[in-house]
């Protein structure tokens, strides 16, 4: 079975996590959903590419969703959250989502 892209992995943690926090009005539960994604592209990156670009991803990752809150005052709520979103994608790409080290 082939391995998730951590690409999608921190693309579904910031949309799902904002998307579920928003939808039940319970901060946390959006937490977590943010938190197991994460840890699961940490994951997948570890094992694709190595510890440093897991930790590259995982900080892209986690910065990503503390721009979003003032950048979500500039633009709104979710053009903030699907720009922080691509970029951090790109970054997953560009480290994550290749074999070898």
């Amino acid at each position: 079975m082939p391995a998730v892209p951590s690409a999608a992995l921190t693309t579904a943690g910031l949309i799902g996590g904002y998307s579920t926090a928003r939808a039940t009005g319970y901060r946390p539960l959006g937490g977590a959903v943010l938190a197991a994604f994460g840890a699961a592209a940490f994951e997948a990156t570890r094992r694709r590419s190595g510890v440093g670009a897991a930790v590259a991803v995982t900080s892209t990752y986690v910065a990503a969703f503390g721009l979003s809150h003032p950048l979500a005052r500039k633009i709104g709520s979710w053009p903030a959250v699907l720009s922080v979103t691509a970029a951090t994608a790109a970054v997953a790409v560009r480290a994550g989502d290749r074999d070898g080290s």
